[in-house]
């Protein structure tokens, strides 16, 4: 179900302030998380901070809270792999999604090694992670 209070514009919450400074923060809703990541083309990537500014410019708001943003790219993630294994073939591409420094993420479904299976099958070049770093994708091919 769809929260109908969702998105929604908050004031700064004190305890963020000093990460995002003062002024209204946006709470996305699930549908607008998926939508920016429909339109990352084959072949692209995006950050999550990329998806973040898209909505924070939307709004004309200051920031986007980053732990809803990031439940919602989890969710679209979970929601595509769904409607794969149902056979859709137009699901929503979660693997063009990675952190900022180019990081993929070992909570996708499949953890890092299916999401750099998917990227390389897009012309993506993948570092190997080092230590606890994970892979990431050489931003800028």
């Amino acid at each position: 179900m769809v929260n109908p209070n969702l998105p929604k514009l908050v004031e700064m919450l004190p305890n963020m302030r000093k990460r995002f400074g003062s002024g209204t923060m946006l709470v996305p809703s699930p549908k607008e998380v998926e939508a920016c990541i429909r339109r990352v083309r084959e072949g692209s990537v995006t950050t999550v901070s990329q998806i973040r500014n898209f909505l924070a410019g939307k709004y004309s708001v200051d920031a986007t809270c980053p732990l809803t943003t990031g439940i919602f790219i989890r969710i679209a993630a979970e929601a595509a792999e769904e409607d794969a294994s149902k056979g859709k073939t137009k699901i929503t591409p979660y693997w063009r999604v990675v952190k900022d420094d180019g990081s993929l993420n070992p909570k996708f479904p499949g953890g890092v090694k299916r999401q750099a299976e998917k990227l390389r099958t897009e012309g993506h070049r993948i570092v190997p992670g080092a230590g606890k770093r994970p892979p990431r994708v050489a931003l800028g091919n």
